[in-house]
């Protein structure tokens, strides 16, 4: 669990409503340090969505878990429109903000304490880039069983992703290599988050193309449903748990006919 004086997450969304200051810096384990005025998206209203991430967000029903709720915005759309929510969340100050907001549901875990606690789920939504929570190539595995074994049988996935390829920056390219060398899968981030004097434990962050996306979901009980486009390196992948027959029931149904 995040201690108060690694929350830079919580921090920055808190000094934006404080102050309306919109930079948020990342840092990676190469030394590399990026920067964006991302912030006040993390509180947009849906009017202010992306296109394709309205069109995504039609697939969600039943009961939600919004993973990495981050200031709510999902969480918020969605409860006012009648769902039943739960916002998940491992910055502390990021669920008092969704508190703050009116969020119902809401729990301070990290992605891989999800379980059955939450009940039977029918959605899971990862928007901001957040199939980058997944993390690496076998913890996606790992967790992409655990959404299946806590799922109801017409679940889906939305995950918001980035393709790691669709850059000539060489710096990162120079890092898919230093990736490559590790062992690691050559979107996979090593980041932090710092705000003022807080500096956020590193955390593994993946970025994929939709090749490797498929390659890390064969196995794992889900299947692509659709893919939802934008103009730069970010989609949405729409999973759908995949339905498996009994064998023997469908050889018993043969021979009955």
């Amino acid at each position: 669990m995040i201690k108060e004086h690694q929350d830079a997450y919580g921090a920055e969304l808190r000094t934006f409503l404080e102050a309306g200051a919109k930079i948020e810096i990342v840092e990676r384990d190469d030394g590399y340090i990026d920067y964006h005025e991302g912030i006040p998206y993390y509180f947009a209203p849906y009017e202010e969505w992306a296109d394709y991430e309205k069109e995504a967000i039609e697939y969600a029903f039943g009961r939600v878990v919004d993973v990495g709720c981050g200031a709510g915005r999902v969480a918020l759309y969605l409860q006012n429109k009648g769902f039943f929510v739960i916002g998940i969340d491992n910055s502390p100050g990021a669920i008092r903000i969704c508190q703050e907001r009116g969020i119902k549901n809401l729990r301070n875990i990290p992605f891989t304490k999800i379980d059955k606690s939450l009940g039977t789920i029918d959605s899971f939504i990862l928007f901001g880039n957040n199939f980058g929570l997944f993390g690496s190539y076998r913890r996606a595995k790992w967790l992409l069983r655990r959404l299946k074994s806590i799922s109801s049988k017409n679940a889906v996935i939305i995950a918001q992703a980035t393709d790691p390829y669709k850059t000539k920056d060489p710096n990162h390219l120079t890092y898919h290599e230093l990736n490559r060398k590790r062992g690691r899968m050559p979107g996979q981030l090593r980041i932090r988050i710092r705000h003022k004097k807080y500096i956020g434990s590193w955390f593994d962050y993946l970025f994929v193309s939709k090749k490797e996306l498929e390659q890390i979901i064969e196995g794992t009980g889900w299947e692509i449903r659709k893919y939802i486009g934008s103009q730069n390196a970010t989609y949405i992948a729409v999973l759908k748990k995949k339905i498996i027959r009994n064998p023997a029931a469908s050889s018993n149904y043969s021979k009955n006919l």
